[in-house]
């Protein structure tokens, strides 16, 4: 049983955190460094992701990049192989990377469905499924996927990427029921409004901004910071009898 001081450390640990180069993945990777995880960021751009991994460096943390493009699970086992050759094998998994294309109904392609559906649902399941087995030889760890407001609700224009953050919820609980026996935890942030670029078309518009903020039980929409606490507990020693849940970070906006 962990002390409660060390609940949250994450010392010794290995943390994979892909769509790492931006937004929400990038400050869940700066989250798990500064409680002691070594970690590595995935993401397919180059100088983005350099930078990022710098600036962990520059805080303190022990980090490292890998370049990869998701597009193809297949490819999920030589990404968790590499991974491992840094640091040792992963046993956190943030699975942060995604799209959503704001597509109207009527413009939805068989390809632009397909490849939301890949990237926000494939992806981290060929990715978790990848990192189970160091795991279980770790002797546990932990998967945190990306679900959303729309897993529970319809926005316009978000009828795909809706679909694949639905299927992230019950994804999370088929995890759950799979792997919690070896010590493997899986859950799901569902984020509310933040701003990265994923919510950039969004916060473009002031109105709309305004409109979603005054939408919440707090009265703001989200800042970067505030995913760093559960980042950290879900990662950590603290959530170890919590499974196949998803915990929404969205300022009361579900509440409403």
């Amino acid at each position: 049983m962990a002390e409660p001081a060390t609940l949250f450390d994450l010392g010794g640990r290995v943390a994979l955190v892909t769509g790492g180069s931006s937004g929400l993945g990038r400050r869940m990777g700066q989250a798990l460094a500064q409680a002691g995880a070594a970690v590595v960021l995935v993401a397919r751009r180059a100088p983005q992701l350099a930078e990022a991994v710098a600036a962990l460096k520059a805080e303190g943390g022990t980090a490292a990049g890998l370049v990869r493009d998701l597009a193809d699970p297949a490819d999920m086992e030589a990404i968790v192989r590499d991974a491992a050759g840094l640091f040792g094998a992963p046993d956190i998994l943030m699975n942060a990377a995604g799209v959503n294309l704001r597509e109207a109904p009527e413009d939805i392609t068989p390809e632009s469905w397909q490849r939301t559906l890949t990237l926000n649902l494939g992806v981290p399941f060929f990715l978790a499924r990848a990192c189970v087995a160091g795991m279980r030889g770790k002797g546990g760890g932990r998967i945190v996927n990306i679900a959303s407001l729309q897993s529970q609700r319809a926005f316009p224009n978000g009828m795909a990427y809706g679909a694949s953050k639905g299927g992230v919820v019950q994804l999370t609980r088929a995890m759950a029921e799979a792997w919690s026996r070896d010590g493997i935890t899986a859950n799901a942030i569902a984020p509310g409004f933040f701003p990265t670029e994923l919510t950039e078309p969004v916060f473009q518009d002031a109105a709309r901004v305004a409109a979603l903020a005054a939408q919440t039980a707090i009265g703001r929409n989200g800042r970067l910071e505030d995913i760093d606490g559960i980042t950290v507990f879900l990662a950590s020693a603290a959530s170890a009898y919590i499974t196949g849940q998803v915990v929404y970070v969205d300022g009361g906006f579900m509440a409403k």
